[in-house]
């Protein structure tokens, strides 16, 4: 079967591990056609030869859906279990042990999420939605990234910035620990610097960067707060969104523990991995309800 653009594969020389959608065809040196693919569930791009993959059918393509969404589920369970705690001991603070009874209200931090695919930010604004975090989506080319994220900053304010995509370790083009080996680490760690330009300070502004495989360290000591990829693994599409949502919900005044936020993700501490980090929630009163009549 001709391996058209759009279509989900899957590779064979890795066992149809994961599922792929095909976003290029090439053809290469050889003659040979070869194909660019994003992953389905996870930030990861491949490349591969169109003789190495094989369309997915609608039945497993749903079947293995079915799986993702049972794990989607559970964290995003685990991730509201968290959201309501907060809440309980906020309203015992703000209400001065429920001695004092008084509306209140909360702002969560604002996000701005810069993504490199399109399909893969929708999927995180939905989820974003759901759970009541506050945020604008860009849809920005992972190359393009670090000379937007300046006036992005400026139009939309957020106290948390995502920086993601997709991204690939290539062993072919050198070792682990060189930058240039991987596909987009260096135009993420490059953003991640002209934000902190602009904002410094790593309360001020809390920094998620990084997709699969991509270069922890280099993103950690440009500045960002949380990055993946420790252990160089495939980070899921969702993963950030779990990380700034735990991060939205938590009061400015208490700390997060790196294991806290991680243990409600996907990927847990093989894929993801931060610093110590402030929560930006803030809870004002009293709140009013406005009724206006006609």
């Amino acid at each position: 079967m001709q391996i058209k653009i759009g279509d989900i594969v899957a590779r064979k020389s890795y066992q149809l591990d994961m599922l792929f959608r095909v976003i290029d065809i090439k053809q290469t040196h050889l003659g040979t056609l070869a194909a660019v693919l994003y992953g389905e569930e996870f930030r990861l791009v491949a490349d591969a030869p169109c003789t190495d993959l094989l369309v997915v059918n609608e039945r497993e393509q749903n079947s293995r859906q079915a799986v993702e969404k049972e794990k989607l589920e559970q964290s995003l369970y685990l991730l509201t279990q968290d959201y309501h705690l907060l809440r309980e001991k906020e309203e015992f603070y703000a209400t001065d042990s429920y001695n004092h009874q008084e509306d209140f209200f909360h702002i969560p931090g604002r996000v701005l999420h810069m993504d490199g695919d399109a399909l893969y930010l929708q999927k995180c604004m939905t989820l974003y939605e759901k759970i009541g975090v506050p945020v604008y989506g860009v849809h920005c080319p992972e190359k393009d990234m670090p000379q937007k994220v300046a006036d992005l900053m400026d139009k939309y304010r957020p106290d948390i910035l995502v920086i993601t995509g997709h991204d690939a370790y290539s062993k072919v083009k050198g070792e682990v620990s060189d930058i240039n080996a991987y596909r987009h680490s260096k135009h993420f760690v490059q953003t991640v610097l002209n934000a902190r330009k602009k904002i410094p300070n790593l309360d001020q502004l809390v920094i998620f960067a990084g997709a699969c495989q991509s270069h922890f360290e280099s993103l950690i000591h440009a500045g960002a707060n949380f990055a993946s990829s420790p252990s160089r693994v495939n980070i899921h599409a969702l993963d950030p969104v779990y990380i700034v949502a735990k991060i939205s919900f938590t009061p400015f005044i208490e700390r997060i523990n790196v294991w806290e936020i991680l243990k409600n993700t996907l990927t847990r501490q093989k894929g993801l991995g931060g610093i110590e980090t402030k929560g930006v929630l803030r809870t004002g009163m009293p709140y009013k309800r406005i009724n206006i009549e006609q």
